[in-house]
């Protein structure tokens, strides 16, 4: 019952009693059953903070569509074969916002690349990109998926795909689905940042930039994950 309630705490009520007991099993070693922990999770009144915020569109005309060439291929076991991306938003306290660009690698489960910015501009998406491709070797036929946001519309990401090989794949019109993993990263995000504050914003733009910077690293490297369970004995 410790150790539950020093994980719950430890990482501010993230983890549900599965991810709590993949813990306990993989970090920690002990043997336990996840009954047990939902059990006592219960008895401890100790609750997974989740919260999801519907994704908002908003109306233009693109200058460049393309097909939705990954077509919810989500299963990938390779790197560097299937990138995701898109923008989020984050508000800070003085009404104003900071932009969030990532890439995500479907192979590694990974954010790839991300950018930050007090703008929401195509600046914004070229730098993410320029990033990514500095870590891979060869670029050639990576699919690149995005929703129909303007920055990956425009005639010049076009080219640039192009330049870098790369196809490009875009979600069809409202369908946020087609780009799923993505959305579910930004939900999962900012339900961990915000932890059940609806109002929830940052103090600056400094404490924004040093809080996700972090929070980005440990979803690469130390958040447990339910595929874990599947290398539990």
């Amino acid at each position: 019952m410790e150790d539950i309630n020093d994980i719950y705490h430890q990482y501010q009520g993230i983890y549900g009693y599965r991810r709590i007991y993949i813990y306990i099993r993989l970090k920690l070693n002990k043997h336990v059953n996840h009954k047990r922990v939902y059990r006592l999770m219960k008895q401890l009144k100790l609750k997974a903070i989740i919260r999801r915020k519907a994704k908002r569109y908003k109306l233009f005309t693109p200058e460049v569509t393309a097909q939705n060439i990954l077509n919810r291929s989500f299963n990938e076991s390779k790197k560097n074969k299937k990138w995701l991306t898109d923008v989020t938003e984050f508000k800070l306290k003085n009404g104003n916002k900071i932009y969030l660009s990532a890439i995500y690698d479907l192979g590694s489960k990974t954010i790839l690349s991300y950018e930050l910015s007090s703008s929401n501009n195509n600046q914004l998406v070229f730098n993410t990109l320029e990033k990514a491709v500095k870590q891979v070797k060869n670029t050639k036929g990576i699919i690149f998926h995005s929703d129909r946001g303007f920055q990956y519309t425009s005639r010049s990401f076009k080219a640039k795909l192009k330049e870098y090989k790369m196809i490009q794949s875009m979600s069809r019109v409202g369908c946020c689905i087609d780009n799923g993993p993505m959305e579910s990263v930004w939900g999962m995000m900012k339900s961990e940042i915000y932890k059940g504050n609806k109002n929830f914003s940052f103090i600056n733009y400094e404490q924004a930039v040093d809080e996700l910077t972090k929070y980005i690293h440990f979803y690469n490297t130390n958040r447990i994950t339910l595929k874990m369970a599947e290398s539990i004995a």
